[in-house]
């Protein structure tokens, strides 16, 4: 019922279900929302976590393992970064869009050069220094970088292998 409201499997009575299309309208707007959550989540956890809180995100440093393995290292990650603001609401809110959110990181880690998450390692490691020195405006910069470059990576890929059903992108 959750996927189904969701919108990511459509009932079929008496045949099953069936995984919908990911939108281009749906990824978009998941992004967007995103990009005002997320930078609010690590700016709370910047104010009000404590230190070993900072310091316990030090375990998404590194990374090893397939695909598979990334999305859930990624799903941990931005999870992670959400219950540090100490906000359960907008954490529970976020960690909502971080696992609607999957299948864009398939997208987006399959547009990536050498489809090596290295990239996106990377760009967590320097989230976690700038947080860990509690630089506001430098984790506010990289967090908002590193959603729009998913955003550049996945809508136009989307884009391209696009379905068109009733006047919607799909």
């Amino acid at each position: 019922m959750r996927l189904e409201r969701e919108h990511l499997v459509t009932v079929q009575p008496r045949q099953g279900y069936r995984v919908n299309p990911i939108s281009l309208a749906d990824a978009r707007d998941l992004l967007r929302f995103r990009l005002a959550l997320e930078p609010a989540c690590v700016a709370e956890a910047i104010g009000n976590a404590d230190d070993d809180v900072l310091k316990a995100l030090n375990r998404f440093r590194r990374f090893s393992g397939d695909r598979e393995d990334f999305i859930a290292y990624n799903r941990g990650f931005h999870s992670a970064l959400a219950h540090a603001s100490g906000n359960r609401r907008m954490a529970t809110a976020l960690c909502d869009l971080i696992g609607q959110a999957d299948r864009l990181v398939r997208v987006s880690l399959a547009n990536i050069r050498g489809h090596d998450p290295a990239q996106l390692v990377a760009e967590h490691t320097a989230l976690i220094e700038a947080m860990q020195h509690r630089d506001r405006r430098g984790a506010s910069r990289i967090i908002k970088a590193h959603i729009s470059q998913t955003e550049k990576r996945v809508l136009p890929a989307l884009k391209r292998n696009a379905v068109i059903v009733e006047g919607r992108d799909a």
